[in-house]
């Protein structure tokens, strides 16, 4: 072999140090100019790396080292030129010259190569065989799937980071396809799938160049012919060894595009392995080869062992998909699919189940044209938090049947929630949970509040001027001493009440409370004119953030006052006499209001109800009605808080049967705490059923 000469500048000594080192270093050894073309090779090189075809001076290293990965080398070596950055360890898989052609990988040493003032005056290369080295290395790759495949619960990046992990360590290229229902988060057929069933394309990698084999796109359906390896493969769910494709194409024929793309690529070996987890079929991975040797035995094994991982991982983020599905679709079951109109006010809402949360508002009708107004949040992942969400609302809509005050209301809440904790197992956490409740009176258009640990209303008042209620925050539901304050507002008619969540102010800005209850005291303020759900929708739009992990309830309540056309109230002194007063002004009341059909029965209900607060209370009453459109409300308050009880009087009674007679003139009637004592309504519908 012809060796060239160099100036190393160290006159003819420092010539002779570098010829014997390069000739008698074991190791193959090659000088490259800046155009990596070579000038110098040693013994070595010429022992290990015989070239054909003339003299290795002036000829690319790539030239040298037959059947290796060219691209890669020419990539290594442009980096090394370029930055001076030495690479080291550098593997090309290739094969040996000769007529066996034996796999062979081949590592490079690469460092660049300059005078004293810093002219570049080329490379020096060393390689070595790295075949064995490579062959270890191989079997890093299952500690190596450890840390890089599941690293996430998301089933494509899973199937992805198979791919990426075994190209080209393991294979040339790899496609993995899953079963539809495993994207969906459904559970996939037990055992082998006896028929051909779809799958769809969930990861495809391959070395540069290997575009074009694959058939189907990442997303693509991929079904397979019958009576093929892959159909074989997933019927009994054993891996397979498919080698010498290009000289036993038999199964192909029934695939004419895959044998076209396969044997214009030089395919000549697959491994199929099947994805199985948990007794259940996942999914299939093929492993392609055309640059590298041919799969052998221990591939299978070791992609059978990759595989089984992968499919772990795809099916614990299919288990995580599918409860995050049922949790969301729970979650939207439990919101009000419709919130029906309500004399008291008017409403709209927005909601978006964006996070893993459960969130939640509700309208709910109370008594003498009343309307609770209520919104929660529970900041948790999971099914836990859906079911929890559930029971909450089931008790908050007992415990407004009850009409008790806000403050009674959360205390009660309060005393479910810590059973519900106390009722968890050890391991499960507990989730915070914050609730505005709130109650609105149209006959005095006042309302009265009480929070747990959640942002108070926002109020925009007729005149277009936004404040924020003043409610005392007590402690999150199941935490602290359960002791809750109510405030009292009032507000005037076509006040809009804003209920909101936290995922309504999340910004990524990590703005104040204060910053974010101003952003959104001006949204509501600017929001053009039209319906209330056009405000509601306006104010979302500029105060949700976009990428939000949080869901996002936002509810409008616009305020009304009921006109002596709707409401009457008197206050009767608290005499016998005063009775048959009431009963006048309840028949006059009615006969203006066009109920003639109910006088008479309204009338006894007052003078009932009327009665028994003259006997029971030494202080004025108040007598009210009430008209919706569909019901008749008769009330009395007065000062007693007890409850009066039914009771079945017996023939020889001359009394008790006050509210037995009303309970059988009206369609519903109940008792109620008030500012001061208590209110006993009754309730009739306007029209018969």
């Amino acid at each position: 072999m012809e060796r060239g000469r160099w100036d190393n500048g160290a006159g003819p000594l420092g010539e002779a140090v570098l010829t014997a080192l390069f000739t008698q270093a074991q190791t193959p050894m090659y000088l490259l100019d800046t155009e990596l073309r070579v000038t110098y090779a040693n013994t070595a090189a010429q022992d290990t790396h015989r070239p054909s075809g003339g003299a290795p001076a002036g000829r690319h290293l790539w030239d040298l080292l037959p059947d290796t990965e060219t691209d890669r080398l020419r990539e290594a070596l442009g980096q090394v030129l370029k930055t001076g950055t030495p690479r080291l360890g550098v593997l090309l898989q290739g094969r040996t010259a000769g007529p066996r052609h034996r796999p062979h990988v081949l590592s490079l040493d690469l460092h660049r190569l300059q005078d004293a003032e810093g002219r570049i005056l080329g490379i020096v290369a060393a390689a070595t065989d790295g075949t064995e080295e490579h062959r270890r290395s191989r079997q890093t790759l299952l500690h190596q799937a450890a840390g890089t495949i599941g690293t996430t619960l998301d089933v494509l990046r899973t199937a992805q980071e198979l791919a990426d992990l075994t190209v080209p360590a393991l294979a040339d290229g790899v496609a993995v396809d899953v079963l539809d229902s495993v994207l969906r988060g459904q559970a996939p057929p037990a055992g082998p799938l006896l028929d051909s069933l779809p799958l769809r394309r969930a990861a495809y990698s391959t070395r540069p160049g290997g575009e074009d084999i694959a058939i189907h796109q990442v997303g693509e359906v991929s079904a397979f012919a019958s009576n093929t390896p892959y159909t074989a493969c997933l019927a009994d769910l054993l891996p397979r060894l498919v080698t010498d494709i290009q000289h036993d194409p038999t199964w192909l024929a029934r695939e004419p595009e895959r044998r076209r793309r396969f044997l214009a690529a030089g395919v000549h070996s697959l491994l199929l392995v099947p994805l199985t987890a948990r007794g259940v079929i996942l999914g299939l991975a093929v492993f392609l080869r055309w640059h590298t040797e041919p799969f052998d035995r221990q591939d299978l094994t070791l992609a059978a062992d990759l595989a089984a991982r992968t499919a772990l991982c795809l099916d614990n983020a299919r288990l995580y998909n599918r409860e995050r599905s049922v949790a969301r679709l729970l979650q939207l079951d439990l919101r009000p699919p419709r919130v029906a109109a309500h004399i008291a006010v008017d409403t709209a809402h927005t909601y978006r189940p964006t996070g893993p949360g459960a969130d939640w508002f509700d309208v709910i009708p109370l008594s003498s044209a009343r309307v609770a107004l209520a919104v929660g949040d529970i900041p948790a992942p999971g099914l836990q938090s859906a079911a929890r969400v559930g029971e909450l609302r089931v008790a908050l809509s007992a415990l407004s049947a009850m009409d008790l005050p806000p403050d009674e209301v959360l205390e009660r809440l309060h005393a479910l929630t810590v059973r519900f904790r106390a009722e968890l197992p050890p391991q499960e956490p507990h989730r915070p949970v914050s609730c505005l409740y709130a109650v609105y009176d149209p006959v005095t258009g006042r309302c009265t509040a009480a929070s747990s640990g959640h942002p108070p209303p926002a109020l925009l008042s007729p005149d277009g001027t936004v404040s924020f209620a003043e409610i005392p925050a007590g402690p999150i539901l199941g935490r602290g001493n359960g002791q809750y304050q109510a405030a009292e507002l009032q507000l005037p008619e076509g006040t809009t009440l804003a209920l909101y969540n936290t995922g309504l102010l999340h910004t990524t800005g990590g703005d104040t409370t204060a910053a974010q209850q101003h952003r959104l005291g001006q949204a509501l303020a600017s929001a053009s004119a039209g319906t209330l759900q056009d405000r509601c929708d306006a104010v979302h739009y500029a105060m949700a953030p976009h990428d939000t992990d949080h869901d996002v309830v936002l509810l409008l309540a616009r305020t009304r006052l009921l006109g002596p056309d709707r409401a009457a109230a008197w206050t009767w002194p608290n005499d016998p006499s005063a009775i048959a007063d009431a009963r006048r002004a309840v028949r006059h009341t009615l006969t203006t209001w066009g109920l003639h059909h109910l006088t008479d029965s309204t009338a006894l209900i007052a003078s009932e109800l009327a009665t028994n607060a003259v006997r029971y209370t030494s202080t004025p009453f108040q007598l009210r009605l009430i008209r919706t459109e569909y019901a008749l409300t008769c009330e009395v308050i007065d000062d007693n808080g007890t409850a009066p009880q039914l009771r079945h009087a017996d023939d020889t009674d001359e009394g008790g049967r006050g509210l037995f007679i009303t309970s059988q003139l009206t369609e519903n009637w109940g008792v109620r705490p008030a500012r001061r004592g208590k209110a006993i309504w009754a309730e009739q519908p306007l029209h018969p059923a």
